[in-house]
């Protein structure tokens, strides 16, 4: 860049300039996309007096505070931090006091002109000085806050949050020993069953588990359970939330909630016409989440006014363990109840209501004083949405119990989303942190070789600092709460963020990094406080360097067997995978084994619109086939299928004993974990995702085609649960 000013900018906010692609080049972000990285960051970068004073604004502000928002560390015998001070004050005595979580305090007093000296800054007449100092002390664990006050007052100064974290994530201790497990991934919407309302549901999650643990398996892999938006039901996608603290309503078990025997209730959902909609929402291949959503929240509003009056309005335990569940969720539950209550409030008026971008002026943002006043004319809506909220998480839970009384090694693991939608509740209630003019995506690669733009607004990575953190403690530790593993989509996004502009192309956008280390770190004690093991989505453009650093922060590294390819195009064997890793086949946003075999998703990307060119068909298929070539001969080589299965692509379709001697063979494979998916066990050949599409494809409504209480009946699965069992018994003794 040619303005070594705006280049000082571009440095300081973590901006890359150069990284290596997918494909192993080297690559530019281009001056322009730089430039529009820092004005999605709130910076003028229309001159270079604006950008030299917004530096030293800058550096004042960080000169000017004596102690940093928040320091993170492993924990050791000593808890080093900086501090700040204008030269005529180093010579004062201080006092530290560092308050422990369990309520203990260290108190340490210091010169720092006896410390040792790190930086010096001229701010006008001012001369500051910067001294490292070291308090003598193994703090535990945890979070702690570090006050600053001069010897003798009883004030401090200021103070900052200490976090103290383990080395490295937790694993338990049968994997750490070596253990090789399985279990299924299964997106929980798309189970069938006899008892739900069109959409899988939190007590079909605890029969699966059941009955999965029965036949062998160790966990559930779920897809992400965020809250989506009661008012727009069809905003569905799993991956493009409102809030990833909260859960989604719609999992909700209606007849296993308190006072659904309710004689009101009960009115409601025998109707005629209520069970003529639910037999057909049941039945549907595709979920119809408008049909679902118009089902449940009547019942659930009927539901919750009997609870209202029998529990609530009185002092009950009930009511005490509703208000205890209400102030541990703090103000990220109840800016969720409110936005869900004033989005539905605006969609019966009629009015604009996608999201916060669209709502009246005055209501666009949680901490208006419109909104309190809202609040309080809609108290007891704001509090069936808080009901929800609660009843969910006591569901979710009791599915977690099942996992838990079983004895599986893991039970259920959970996945959080890389980032909310634009006009989502997390954004409004914290815009400072979001920046709404930028979205996530990743730069061309295989996957995507025009790259990828998700709508998804980018959290400002100095913001997330100045707020100690908080947001991503919240959102780790509560997707680690009821389960036993987290999974973390697109775990790059601890190291650094493809943001796109808005209205730029994909292809333009550029890395901001983030502070990995610490960010890693809080990771690794949640996991610890969680008893949580942590995987993390580490495909795409991703630098060995931070896979290295992943696995030395006891994060299990993802691997696809389909993207596990030397560059002869043979298919690396699973025993060469990291131990320290989950494999898996297929995943929800590729097709499933059958899909693939068959060129099916070619066929269908073809048909809507996908492929500009046949010549790009033609060579997708040529691929294809070479592909399937390479599988067969390593299965074979492996001794993974028996010679009822040709070793000629050309003459082998897709057969249930291919399918199965393909899941047998990522068995045996070094990997501690095998995730296998439901649809694949099922034979099924439609995906439930095509990347790349919106509304040509019904992406995430596709249902599983048989229905949760005849799977497990089924001989042929069983006997595959039972050998998959055993191949993992041995690898784990290999």
């Amino acid at each position: 860049m040619t303005n070594p000013v705006l280049q000082q900018l571009v440095e300081m906010r973590g901006i890359e300039t150069h990284y290596v692609d997918a494909w192993g080049k080297p690559a530019t972000i281009s001056e322009s996309s730089q430039t529009k990285l820092l004005n999605g960051l709130g910076y003028d970068t229309s001159n270079e007096a604006a950008i030299e004073q917004q530096l030293s604004e800058e550096a004042r502000k960080i000169w000017q505070t004596p102690l940093n928002p928040v320091q993170v560390l492993r924990q050791s015998d000593t808890v080093p931090f900086s501090v700040r001070l204008p030269i005529e004050l180093v010579t004062d005595e201080y006092t530290v006091a560092l308050s422990f979580e369990d309520g203990q305090t260290f108190v340490h007093t210091f010169a720092p002109v006896d410390e040792t000296l790190v930086n010096v800054a001229q701010l006008e007449d001012v001369e500051y000085h910067e001294y490292a100092v070291t308090l003598p002390v193994q703090a535990p664990t945890g979070y702690h806050t570090l006050s600053l006050s001069v010897e003798g007052d009883d004030e401090p100064l200021c103070s900052m949050r200490v976090i103290i974290a383990p080395s490295a994530c937790f694993i338990p201790e049968s994997i750490a020993a070596g253990k090789k497990i399985w279990g299924l991934s299964v997106q929980l919407y798309c189970v069938r069953s006899q008892k739900n309302w069109g959409m899988g549901d939190f007590s079909d999650l605890a029969l699966l588990t059941e009955k999965a643990a029965a036949t062998g398996a160790e966990f559930i892999g779920l897809n992400p359970i965020h809250a989506l938006y009661p008012a727009n039901p069809d905003a569905c996608s799993p991956y493009g939330p409102s809030s990833r603290r909260w859960l989604n309503y719609l999992y909700l078990d209606v007849t296993a909630m308190p006072c659904f025997d309710d004689a009101s209730v009960q009115t409601i959902v025998n109707d005629a016409a209520f069970q003529e909609k639910l037999a057909a929402a049941r039945a549907a291949d595709l979920v119809d989440y408008a049909a679902v959503a118009s089902l449940k929240l009547p019942a659930l509003s009927a539901l919750f006014d009997v609870y209202y009056n029998k529990y609530l309005t009185k002092n009950t335990k009930q009511n005490k363990a509703f208000k205890a569940f209400v102030e541990a969720g703090g103000e990220s539950l109840d800016m969720l109840a409110v936005y869900d209550t004033l989005q539905e409030k605006l969609a019966e008026e009629g009015k604009p209501s996608w999201g916060w971008p669209v709502f009246p002026e005055e209501f666009r943002e949680y901490h208006k004083p419109d909104v309190a006043v809202f609040r309080e004319q809609n108290k007891k809506r704001v509090s069936f949405y808080l009901f929800l909220q609660w009843q969910a998480a006591l569901q979710l839970q009791a599915a977690s119990d099942v996992a838990t009384n079983a004895g599986m090694a893991i039970g259920l693991y959970r996945d959080l989303a890389v980032g909310v939608s634009e006009g989502s509740a997390e954004i409004w209630g914290n815009k400072d942190l979001y920046c709404t003019g930028a979205s996530v995506g990743a730069p061309p690669d295989i996957l995507g070789p025009l790259g990828q733009n998700w709508g998804l607004p980018p959290m400002d990575p100095y913001k997330l600092y100045e707020q100690a953190y908080q947001p991503i403690i919240d959102l780790f530790a509560s997707n680690m709460a009821g389960s036993g593993a987290l999974r973390i989509d697109h775990v790059m996004a601890l190291l650094r963020l493809w943001w796109v502009t808005k209205g730029d192309h994909a292809k333009d956008g550029g890395y901001v990094y983030y502070p990995v280390d610490d960010l890693l770190a809080i990771l690794a004690l949640e996991s610890h406080r969680n008893q949580s093991l942590v995987i993390g989505e580490d495909l795409g453009t991703v630098p060995e360097e931070i896979r290295e650093k992943l696995a030395d922060n006891g994060v299990h590294s993802y691997r696809v067997f389909f993207f596990e390819q030397a560059k002869d195009g043979g298919f690396y064997s699973p025993a060469h995978y990291p131990v320290q890793s989950m494999s898996t086949l297929t995943t929800h946003d590729m097709p499933t084994l059958t899909g693939f075999w068959h060129c099916l998703d070619l066929e269908l990307g073809k048909e809507l619109g996908l492929y500009p060119t046949d010549e790009i068909l033609s060579v997708l298929y040529h691929d294809r086939h070479k592909n399937k070539q390479a599988i067969l001969d390593t299965l074979h080589g492996h001794h993974s299928i028996s010679d009822n299965i040709s070793r000629d692509v050309n003459v082998t379709g897709m057969t249930t004993e291919l399918n199965r001697g393909m899941q047998l063979h990522m068995a045996a494979g070094s990997s501690a974990l095998l995730s296998l998916q439901l649809e694949d066990w099922l034979e099924m050949d439609k995906p439930v995702n095509v990347p790349g599409t919106f509304n040509e494809y019904p992406n995430w409504r596709r249902k599983l085609s048989q229905p949760l209480e005849t799977i497990f009946d089924n001989q042929d699965i069983t006997n595959l649960a039972a050998k998959l069992t055993a191949v993992r018994k041995q690898a784990s003794t290999d």
